[in-house]
């Protein structure tokens, strides 16, 4: 039988205290609702989700537009067995229904292929035991270790909820059975609303099967109901990709102290320091230092880089043995050859570094071709916005771009040129020659002395 993810996402949230929807915040730089779709769409390629939404259901929807999703409307949010009744008419009667949630990000693959890989008349669910099963709904056992109940927490006395074995509310059963018992479900209960979970009360009196799979890792079916339940999914997931890191050969100053908020794909021997963050994709060649408070986003790093404290690198590409930062920021579109280095309170935007060139300090350089063997002085500048266009600055190999030195784009540098220190370059510039514009003429004024500072309260003679 061909299986039918029902997810479920049409909750308020209203304990995150926030006009996102809960199902939109974010767990490591995604959606929790993404994590749901895409383990939905590797156990079930053939078949669109269905996502039940309700509260903000704009809002998701564009969120998720670019996906293949059939997305049915819960109007009003009268309870789990009512949002999956809303789905029904969209599933084959032939189909198994697998039911998930939309604020359980982790669950995995392993986990449901376990729970669907029998197509039978029985009803599958998850279980887990949890230490503290507070907030979750309790299963009740008979003596024969049979699932005869499910207890939701608002309804469960102090006996029931002392049972740590909890249910995380994801179910795979044949649409024919959910077509029979949704539509007698009642709302006698203290939510007063119509619970899912009375589909085990159906199960048992019809004589059907129930049968329990138990997660191997309880964490995965944690929901988030709060920011303090979304925080410790967070932590607990950082450090699952980190410890993956870790067996690829990474080394991490801090294991806690790390953000991967997309793909991190790394080769043996590096290091990362404290407070780091990754964000989107990002390569780590061999042997590559990433130092303490840095941001990569969406970057590629060759062998045997450095990047120190404080550097930022978004959309950048840095060939095998370039130094960057303290304290540097590489914008999207810039791509370094091999040996470059880029120093303290530098800005490259747009632009070709050549290898073994130099901007050490406190310079910008904007949509730029800097060839070989280039050492860019301190403090300069590439002017390439006109107020309208974006211009380029084209220097060659073996420049020496002298500090303090603005270079009005369009300009050519020519190979072997040297710029004076304090020059304001508007025209293309000859190679090998010594390019230098106007200066004014230096002077010492003899016997002038710094004036006195006053003192607080000193009279001044008229």
């Amino acid at each position: 039988m061909a299986i039918q993810v029902v997810i479920l996402a049409a909750g308020r949230g209203q304990r995150m205290c926030s006009k996102l929807p809960k199902v939109l915040h974010l767990l490591a730089g995604k959606p929790l609702l993404q994590y749901v779709l895409e383990v939905a769409e590797k156990l079930s390629p053939a078949k669109k989700p269905i996502v039940v939404l309700g509260h903000q259901a704009p809002l998701i929807r564009k969120t998720f537009s670019h996906l293949p999703i059939h997305f049915v409307e819960q109007s009003e949010q009268l309870g789990t067995g009512h949002a999956v009744l809303q789905a029904m008419p969209h599933i084959e009667p032939t189909d198994q229904v697998l039911i998930l949630c939309g604020d359980v990000p982790l669950i995995s693959l392993q986990s449901l292929q376990r729970l669907t890989q029998t197509a039978d008349d029985a009803l599958h669910m998850l279980t887990a035991h949890l230490e503290n099963p507070h907030g979750y709904g309790r299963i009740k056992r008979n003596d024969d270790h049979h699932i005869v109940r499910i207890i939701e927490e608002k309804d469960a006395s102090v006996e029931e909820k002392k049972i740590t074995e909890v249910n995380p509310g994801i179910y795979c059963l044949s649409a024919r059975l959910l077509n029979r018992w949704l539509p007698n479900i009642k709302t006698m209960n203290a939510q007063n609303e119509f619970y899912l979970t009375d589909i085990i009360n159906f199960a048992h009196q019809d004589n059907v099967t129930i049968q329990s799979h138990d997660v191997h890792c309880a964490k995965e079916i944690l929901g988030v109901n709060d920011r303090a339940q979304l925080a410790q999914l967070e932590r607990f997931l950082q450090l699952r990709l980190v410890k993956k890191l870790m067996a690829q050969g990474v080394s991490f100053a801090d294991p806690a102290r790390v953000d991967i908020r997309g793909e991190v794909i790394a080769s043996i021997d590096v290091t990362v320091d404290v407070n780091v963050i990754f964000e989107g994709r990002v390569v780590l060649g061999q042997g590559c230092h990433i130092g303490p408070h840095s941001l990569l986003r969406n970057t590629i790093l060759g062998e045997g880089v450095e990047i120190k404290a404080n550097s930022v690198l978004d959309g950048a590409e840095v060939a095998d043995h370039c130094t960057i930062g303290p304290f540097a920021r590489l914008r999207p579109g810039t791509v370094l050859a091999s040996h470059v280095h880029i120093g303290n309170f530098v800005e490259v935007k747009n632009s070709q570094v050549g290898m073994q060139s130099k901007i050490n300090h406190l310079s910008y350089v904007g949509d730029a071709e800097i060839g070989q063997r280039v050492n860019v002085g301190a403090g300069t500048i590439t002017c390439n916005y006109d107020g309208m266009n974006k211009h380029k600055t084209i220097i060659g190999d073996d420049t020496f771009i002298g500090s303090d030195t603005q270079l009005v784009a369009p300009v050519t540098i020519g190979t072997g040129a040297t710029i004076g220190a304090g020059s304001t370059i508007t025209k293309d510039v000859a190679a090998d020659q010594l390019t230098i514009t106007h200066r004014i003429e230096q002077r010492t004024i003899k016997n002038w002395r710094r004036p006195d500072k006053k003192e607080r309260g000193a009279v001044t003679k008229a």
